[in-house]
């Protein structure tokens, strides 16, 4: 597109003085007011033929994969004239959607072989799927009379993740502090073992693992290895409705969730689990079907990058249901959620109840950190008071989940945001090491 700037209008006003009193007192000479004005088009039509081309302007944008939020992340820009002559200033403006917040335009100087590299700085305020819409360039020519402006459309999806770049630094010391689950010796291999080999008994060894049998063909003790079977499915379902999008410490319940299940999504693949990813509010959202190896990795934070916050209320019934219906074989499915009371639990009871049936189930909340404090606050008003009885009794009726959980099988871990990542890894190694799968 091109326009004329505010010069070339203001060099066009110049003259009207004089072409008002030529209309005036002089109409004779109206040729001179049809110079002026043609004199003045003649310029600003060279200064749009001196300009650099439209045609010859070329953008590549090397759009990163991921994007943190809160993190700062280059967007590298290649911006190119393929031949014409070339502009001393070129402005540029990243357009975004709203889970970016929109750049500040930038004018550029200096080419190195007819191109300019630049590294826009790209940083999420939410979790979601950005989008990089498109890019806007203008340029003036020598003069300053004509500016050119260009439209690149880009229109390309980034999901946004919670700030995971520690996990993987952080899935490696938990993993190898308790490494060693991943061979083990005894002599009841329980559901998801398998036999590996014989070897000879030494002294240390659990003599539960003896093989009398074959030690008495032998004629020497021989002790069973079994190793731990290292292909479980590992479901994360996420509760993504109102009561996990509430701030806990100024960051949504559901960011703080998806960064530990994403800690142990790591370690699971690690270890050669396979793992799945799904989402649930007032119906089904979205599924990565079941992952394997390291490499998906990335897979699994696009698709929590898709779960988006919402103000409904969680359909346990028809969440719950829906996964079970996707599951094949024994999983250890970790439920990502919260609730208020007993009445608001209810419903979630139930379907977990039906999922302990066949799966492993484990709950994963965060302390209401809240309650507890008003509940502990020494009181100075009556109000006080009234607070503290209330909140005890929310407490109460908590604790009479979790214990009703734990009479159907289900394992719970109830946490602070600052610990909920380790206790997560930590009971699941405790339930590999036990074989309850």
């Amino acid at each position: 597109m091109i326009s004329p700037t505010p010069r070339a209008v203001f060099l066009m006003l110049m003259g009207m003085p004089l072409l008002i009193a030529i209309a005036l007192f002089a109409p004779g000479l109206w040729i001179l007011s049809a110079g002026w004005i043609a004199g003045v088009c003649g310029i600003v039509l060279m200064d749009g033929l001196l300009a650099a081309q439209l045609r010859a302007f070329e953008v590549e944008a090397d759009i990163p994969p991921l994007l943190y939020v809160g993190e700062e992340t280059p967007l590298p820009l290649r911006l190119r004239f393929a031949k014409g002559p070339l502009p001393a200033r070129l402005e540029i403006q990243l357009e975004t959607n709203e889970f970016i917040p929109q750049p500040a335009p930038q004018g550029l100087r200096g080419w190195e072989a007819r191109t300019r590299h630049y590294d826009a700085d790209l940083t999420p305020s939410r979790r979601g799927m950005a989008r990089i819409v498109r890019l806007w360039s203008r340029w003036r020519g020598p003069l300053g009379l004509v500016q050119k402006r260009r439209v690149q459309e880009i229109g390309i999806d980034v999901p946004v993740t919670p700030n995971v770049r520690w996990v993987r630094d952080e899935a490696i010391r938990l993993f190898s502090r308790d490494a060693e689950f991943g061979i083990k010796t005894q002599i009841e291999r329980g559901d998801g073992s398998e036999f590996d080999a014989l070897r000879e008994f030494t002294a240390g060894m659990d003599r539960r693992a003896i093989d009398w049998k074959h030690s008495a063909r032998h004629r020497h003790l021989l002790a069973k290895e079994f190793k731990t079977e290292r292909n479980h499915n590992i479901v994360f379902a996420f509760d993504t409705g109102r009561l996990m999008s509430e701030p806990l410490g100024g960051v949504p319940k559901i960011d703080r969730a998806v960064t530990a299940g994403l800690l142990l999504a790591y370690v699971s693949l690690r270890s050669g689990d396979r793992t799945m990813f799904y989402g649930f509010s007032s119906k089904p959202g979205v599924t990565s079907g079941f992952l394997t190896g390291t490499s998906s990795f990335p897979k699994a934070q696009a698709t929590v990058a898709e779960m988006d916050y919402s103000d409904e209320e969680a359909n346990f019934t028809l969440a719950l249901t829906n996964l079970a219906g996707r599951l094949e074989r024994r999983s250890l499915v970790i439920i990502f959620s919260d609730f208020v009371d007993t009445i608001s639990a209810e419903l979630m009871l139930e379907n977990v109840k039906r999922l302990t049936d066949r799966h492993l189930v484990l709950f994963a909340t965060f302390e209401d950190e809240a309650l507890s404090t008003m509940a502990d606050a020494a009181p100075e008003k009556p109000e006080d008071v009234a607070r503290a009885v209330i909140a005890d009794t929310l407490l109460s009726e908590r604790d009479l989940v979790f214990r009703r959980l734990q009479r159907m099988g289900v394992q719970i871990i109830e946490s602070r945001p600052e610990h909920f990542g380790a206790e997560l890894v930590s009971r699941y190694l405790q339930i590999k090491q036990r074989d309850m799968l």
